[in-house]
């Protein structure tokens, strides 16, 4: 297996480094999407970063599997009216996690509805070198508003499942058991969103069920405290 310090899996953070100031042009997502033997030499290099999570207590299978069919939990169009700061009550938070910017977080967040980061753009971020320091763990994801947790990911499969269905598809997809539902919800057009009035992205769903395709910029905040 190639190690984590190696040559051959700093080139992935290299690349992000020298190409950061073209991270608009959308052009530099395929670019990075072009590294994918790299990253899938980054995913093979950690037994222990990659083991399937546990489901947590209040997802356990048994429980997720009778609510499954229920799945996603729908809101209407009310709780995307207008508030102070466009969908929601004030601006996203000033220190974004993984260098995300926040002009564009708060713009895609409070005051849009249908359009997102551009295909990659999580890749271009310091989120793998967050996980690359940080392999043996579920990650938490934040409302980038509220600081309210949305997601955990991966839950019951491996690190290399998440990202590398992720990195296929342009931006983080999580599944039902991924999502914590006492915040998130879904519109009847797919729209998935916060409780508060974050746009999060949209569900869609595949072969294996919904599959939330969620902006990073939207799920990068702090937890709240």
């Amino acid at each position: 297996s190639v190690p984590f310090d190696s040559p051959s899996i700093d080139f992935l953070f290299i690349t992000h480094t020298q190409n950061t100031q073209n991270k608009q042009n959308s052009t530099l997502a395929m670019k990075f999407l072009s590294a994918a033997p790299v990253v899938a030499l980054m995913l093979a290099s950690s037994s222990r970063a990659f083991a399937p999570a546990p489901m947590s207590r209040s997802f356990s299978r048994s429980a997720l599997a009778a609510t499954q069919a229920k799945l996603p939990v729908l809101a209407d169009e009310s709780v995307m009216s207008e508030k102070a700061h466009g969908t929601s009550e004030e601006p996203v938070q000033k220190n974004l996690r993984w260098n995300c910017d926040f002009e564009t977080a708060d713009r895609i967040c409070n005051f849009n509805r249908h359009y997102a980061e551009y295909a990659g753009y999580w890749q271009t971020t310091d989120f793998l070198k967050y996980i690359k320091e940080n392999p043996d763990k579920p990650i938490d994801f934040y409302d980038s508003v509220t600081g309210n947790l949305l997601f955990t990911a991966p839950v019951g499969r491996s690190m290399e499942d998440f990202l590398l269905e992720s990195q296929s598809h342009g931006w983080p997809s999580f599944r039902d058991e991924e999502v914590h539902w006492e915040h998130v919800r879904c519109l009847k057009n797919g729209e998935a969103i916060s409780t508060t009035g974050t746009h999060l992205g949209h569900n869609l769903p595949d072969g294996k069920g919904n599959r939330y395709c969620i902006n990073l910029v939207s799920v990068a905040g702090n937890q709240k405290e």
